[in-house]
């Protein structure tokens, strides 16, 4: 089979990287693409772990080499997914997990056909809520302008081929990575079986016609 894409999306604070981050530790066929990003870290957050840190003069020269499979502008900071990133992981024959925004999402499926796109949904607005003070980052306004985004973006949610409810973290783990192992299979994800099939179906009517009286 061949590896994926599998793009994650959800409002900030869903749970989308923690979904990730158990994916990883679970499954030795699944990689992280760390995604670029110009917003500054929050606190225990690592260079090249969490993300590449980068000065927006240095992601703007970078995305116009054309380093970028995707980017977006997300409340004045940028994000971006590297194409090295994606092809290191795909090369050694794993499933890469993209944790990105909706616009990223739709660059990226633009461009391959190889992407499951998942939106990953918080259970409510409280918990939602709960998760964003939480980091103790978020200032009254800028949690305001997190929520707006929000509910534009559950409206983008019947888009994606998958929708998954984040009420139940070890839940929401098993039926992401239930969608990739059945995503998989799929024949539309598995070109190099069209020649397999045919060369099948060519046995199976010499031998039909062997048989045949």
């Amino acid at each position: 089979m061949n590896p994926l894409l599998v793009v994650l999306c959800s409002p900030s604070g869903g749970g989308k990287t923690t979904i990730a981050r158990e994916l990883l530790a679970r499954r030795q066929d699944v990689g992280f693409s760390v995604s670029a990003t110009t917003r500054p870290p929050r606190e225990n957050e690592r260079q090249g772990v969490d993300y590449h840190f980068l000065t927006r003069e240095e992601f703007l020269r970078r995305r116009d080499r054309g380093e970028f499979l995707e980017w977006a502008e997300y409340l004045g900071h940028l994000y971006g997914t590297l194409q090295s990133e994606v092809d290191r992981l795909l090369a050694g024959g794993r499933h890469v997990i993209l944790d990105i925004e909706i616009e990223g999402a739709g660059q990226v499926r633009a461009r391959r056909g190889d992407v499951v796109a998942i939106f990953v949904l918080p259970p409510s607005v409280g918990e939602l809520v709960d998760r964003l003070q939480g980091r103790a980052s978020e200032r009254p306004r800028e949690l305001a302008q997190r929520l707006a985004r929000a509910a534009r973006e559950v409206q983008e949610a019947e888009r994606f081929d998958y929708v998954v409810l984040n009420d139940d973290r070890e839940q929401a783990v098993a039926s992401v990575s239930g969608i990739i192992d059945a995503a998989a299979h799929r024949a539309v994800h598995q070109p190099q079986l069209a020649e397999t099939m045919e060369r099948l179906r060519r046995a199976l009517d010499a031998k039909a016609q062997q048989l045949a009286p």
